[in-house]
């Protein structure tokens, strides 16, 4: 069975990168995918090059979600800033609270992602598809799992239409987080984050800042490759194919892949699994 899927991009800092990132999207554009996602910097930090790339998924055709982070903003901000994604013909916004840039307080009208839910949904009713973040394996800032289950509730409840996971490696973990939100009610779709692996030192660096677990054995395989990239990258398709079709089988019901701006390895585990280029 071929599931929806989406793949995540971040805004480039210079032409060139930017010039990549449009072959990047093509290569994945063969896969059809359900939408694109761009991410958002810290406090607003990268708008126009979300805003940008926002604007060039969508002139090539594909479905774009703006990532749209709601700390340090105020309501009159937030409502400039989607007026403006709906003139650029935005449908889809995931909805976060972000972080501020490095050395600012506490600042803003909006203290949490379901916050900016509950507002989007009063300014602008239905008019978008509102995705929000979960973590199966715990939010690092979460007092206890059941706050953070409780949390994900609260965004729900406020109107979001969909959830994405930040990326795991433990079908377990993804399995008994979605038991435990529909024992909760909570029956909007929960499609799951996948990261391909590619680089020992990177995965190891996001994953202590972002909370998710690296098991052990793969922790302990990677290191063992040392600079071997090949053999990293050969062993993070296996794991990472695995994954996938644990996920597919135990019915997912759509695939979100963290590209990193790369196409390759995206591609590889799609193609492992069975998706092919379509015209």
């Amino acid at each position: 069975m071929v599931l929806p899927l989406s793949f995540e991009f971040f805004p480039t800092k210079t032409p060139e990168g930017a010039v990549k990132l449009r072959a990047v999207r093509q290569q994945l554009y063969a896969m059809k995918p359900e939408f694109c996602s761009v991410t958002y910097g810290a406090g607003g930090s990268t708008h126009d090059g979300t805003f940008g790339a926002v604007r060039e998924i969508l002139t090539e055709g594909t479905d774009a979600a703006c990532h749209f982070s709601c700390i340090g903003a105020t309501r009159d901000t937030v409502r400039t800033q989607l007026a403006e994604l709906k003139a650029m013909g935005v449908k889809r916004l995931v909805a976060l609270r972000g972080d501020l840039p490095s050395g600012y307080g506490a600042g803003g009208e909006f203290l949490y992602a379901s916050d900016l839910v509950r507002f989007i949904r009063e300014e602008t009713g239905r008019e978008f598809h509102l995705e929000v973040a979960c973590y199966p394996e715990v939010h690092p800032q979460a007092r206890s799992p059941e706050a953070d289950l409780q949390a994900f509730a609260t965004k729900v409840r406020a109107g979001a239409d969909s959830a994405i996971t930040q990326y795991f490696f433990s079908p377990e973990a993804y399995f008994r987080f979605v038991d435990e939100a529909r024992a909760l009610k909570l029956d909007v779709p929960i499609v799951p984050g996948i990261m391909p692996i590619t680089s020992s030192t990177q995965l190891m660096r996001f994953s202590d800042a972002c909370g998710a677990e690296i098991p052990r054995w793969v922790r302990l395989r990677l290191q063992s490759f040392g600079d071997d990239v090949d053999s990293i990258k050969a062993f993070g398709l296996d794991v990472v194919s695995q994954l996938c079709e644990r996920l597919v089988a135990g019915g997912a019901p759509a695939l979100h892949f963290y590209t990193m701006n790369q196409a390759a390895a995206t591609l590889g585990v799609l193609q492992r699994l069975g998706w092919h280029a379509q015209p």
